[in-house]
């Protein structure tokens, strides 16, 4: 079986690389308990100071791959709920993650994508980078990743980006708060090393204390809480009947049928 994720070391610095790059890196069982466990070995390692997300082949991340996506639709809401926790489990480590974290946005980057450039400290993306939150498309909602896309792009631009499922691209993702910055194809690895650098000038504790700080003093709620309501509203859409047609649809290169067709 391939390995779906690589790790490189280069001293302090920890790279993670999807690596499914024949299926975008999109999500399954396997990459979400491989990346999680490799995050929580970074969090043990008191020499790591950096660790930079990025994707191999075209895209960052497709999102959802498509065979998982099959199993789920046809799992209870029981699976599915344990499914959507372990989703959570991930984003909720990267999140908090006691070391300073850069997404390397080379390419696309699709609903759960969008959820781990959401949770790393640090974006940088190149011009051609889409992005998209397309779960309503399918009658069901980012629910697992909203926290975190939330608080990087706000109430206001998640209310319509949820509910429309519309596609955007790398300027508009600047503007919202997604991507800190915006850099030609060629200048991606100089801008990451620039800010590998800077992160390693800064006192150790100090950088990877810093979005605990944020997070106390932005007074987030009961975080547990939180997950479980999201795991629960996902796994009861996944089942529904809107849920059901929207992920048959999708899987049968159909439109689902409450689109009206011109």
């Amino acid at each position: 079986m391939t390995e779906p994720l690589s790790t490189r070391r280069a001293g302090p610095v920890v790279h993670l690389v999807l690596d499914r790059p024949a299926l975008h890196n999109a999500f399954d069982a396997a990459l979400i308990a491989r990346l999680t466990g490799a995050l929580e070995e970074v969090a043990a390692d008191d020499a790591v100071r950096v660790v930079v997300l990025s994707g191999a082949g075209a895209s960052f991340s497709a999102g959802a791959d498509l065979n998982w996506m099959r199993g789920m639709a046809a799992a209870g809401e029981a699976e599915n709920r344990a499914d959507a926790l372990a989703l959570a489990r991930l984003m909720r480590t990267l999140d908090e993650l006691p070391r300073p974290t850069i997404a390397r946005v080379h390419g696309a980057a699709f609903g759960g994508g969008v959820g781990l450039v959401a949770c790393c400290d640090i974006a940088i993306g190149v011009p051609g980078a889409k992005f998209g939150l397309t779960e309503s498309r399918l009658g069901l909602l980012p629910a697992v990743i909203s926290p975190y896309v939330v608080a990087a792009i706000g109430p206001r631009q998640a209310r319509r980006w949820f509910a429309t499922a519309e596609v955007f691209d790398a300027a508009q993702a600047l503007r919202m708060g997604l991507l800190h910055e915006v850099v030609e194809p060629e200048a991606l690895d100089a801008a990451i090393e620039r800010q590998i650098a800077l992160l390693l000038k800064a006192g150790p504790i100090a950088s990877a204390r810093a979005k605990r700080l944020v997070r106390e003093v932005a007074l987030q709620p009961d975080r547990d809480r939180l997950d479980r309501a999201n795991a629960d509203l996902i796994a009861a859409l996944r089942v529904s009947p809107e849920g059901q047609e929207g992920l048959g649809a999708f899987l049968d290169k159909r439109a689902p049928r409450w689109v009206q067709e011109d």
